[in-house]
């Protein structure tokens, strides 16, 4: 009974809060992740999840550069693309494990920051292994190839039956496919010659039921996959289709996989008896666009850096910033603002609550 009124205190409070704030109530998430004996965090991706992986990686997109992390704690950038924290990073804090996530491939990772969970995304990643070859990122294959090392040292670190007990109750995020159709489908146009679109949704999900599939073999039993954003917003793509407003071809494009994701969770969750979640950002963001003074913005058409038109990774690399990032969905012109991470961040943890721990 305490344990579902403290749920519905906390989905209350999410429900209500002030749209201007979009403020996490970390003491309630983290009694109520204590109650379900949440372990950690362990997340898979794209740049939208990339804490710094790919500063190890010869070539990849980075962000371990000024003005990138701007407005982290001390300012200095990590690697993560965008001015400061990621959505993965709040939800992190809120659950009670640390103030960011940290990356599998950090150097400076400690024994101890395993049991808080990492990070194996990499900055241009996707659900299509092919869409690497155009950034030199990590694909989704290797990354669960880390996730399998990981294990390995917390067996060591904890023990067998500790180390499996930590990653069963561990909540997997998966964050990516963005790349596949702006990278791969609609730019370099490889997979456009072999696929339709439709077609290739049905690929790329394909890809996605596999890695879950593998995930859980390996142990993983709470899953929550962020869906795609709506990438026909995006300053770089609006830039290069020389319009003003939103895409809608490629909206629509990112709101069926959306829907496609989410009905095979539904069957994943029926046949692999694994909890899972689809974590709507389309429309979050979607709000943030069309409805900015309600979340603070002033600006939703460009990014922070530069122009704010068509710069991101290397080539926002040195230039100069808008006064107050808060005010921007895009800190550059293919990321999210810290604030905006924020905010996706509520939306998340309230699917998460809803999902695992209504019943």
């Amino acid at each position: 009974m305490e344990v579902r009124m403290t749920l519905l205190v906390v989905l209350i409070s999410l429900a209500v809060m002030p749209v201007l704030s979009q403020a996490i109530d970390y003491r309630q998430i983290r009694q109520l992740a204590a109650e379900y004996n949440v372990t950690c965090m362990l997340v898979f991706g794209d740049s939208s999840v990339d804490p710094g992986n790919n500063n190890r990686i010869p070539l990849a997109p980075k962000g371990n550069f000024p003005p990138y992390g701007k407005d982290l704690f001390n300012g200095h950038p990590t690697g993560r693309l965008s001015n400061g924290r990621l959505a993965t990073d709040f939800i992190a804090e809120a659950l009670g494990y640390s103030n960011v996530v940290r990356a599998f491939l950090d150097p400076t990772l400690r024994k101890v920051d395993l049991l808080h969970g990492v990070s194996f995304a990499s900055a241009g990643s996707g659900y299509d292994d092919l869409t690497v070859n155009f950034s030199n990122a990590i694909p989704i294959s290797k990354q669960l190839e880390y996730f399998r090392h990981y294990k390995i040292h917390m067996r060591q670190l904890v023990g067998v039956t500790k180390a499996e007990e930590i990653i069963r109750n561990a909540i997997f995020i998966l964050s990516m496919g963005s790349n596949d159709f702006l990278q791969n489908y609609y730019r370099e146009l490889p997979r456009a010659q072999e696929f339709t679109v439709k077609q290739y949704q049905d690929y790329l999900i394909s890809r996605m039921v596999n890695t879950i599939q593998e995930l859980h073999k390996l142990g993983a039993r709470r899953l929550a996959v962020v869906g795609l954003s709506p990438f026909g917003c995006c300053p770089l793509v609006k830039t290069m289709r020389d319009i003003t407003n939103c895409y809608d071809e490629y909206n629509q494009v990112a709101l069926s996989f959306n829907s496609m994701i989410k009905h095979n969770l539904a069957n994943l969750q029926a046949t692999l008896g694994m909890q899972n979640v689809l974590i709507d950002i389309y429309h979050v963001m979607t709000s943030a666009i069309t409805n900015p003074n309600k979340y603070g913005f002033l600006e939703t058409s460009k990014g922070c850096c530069g122009t704010g038109l068509y710069e991101y990774s290397e080539t926002c690399r040195g230039l100069s910033t808008c006064q107050d990032p808060s005010k921007y969905v895009f800190w550059d012109a293919a990321h999210p603002t810290q604030r905006m991470y924020e905010i996706i961040a509520a939306e998340a943890m309230k699917s998460i609550i809803a999902a695992y721990w209504a019943n």
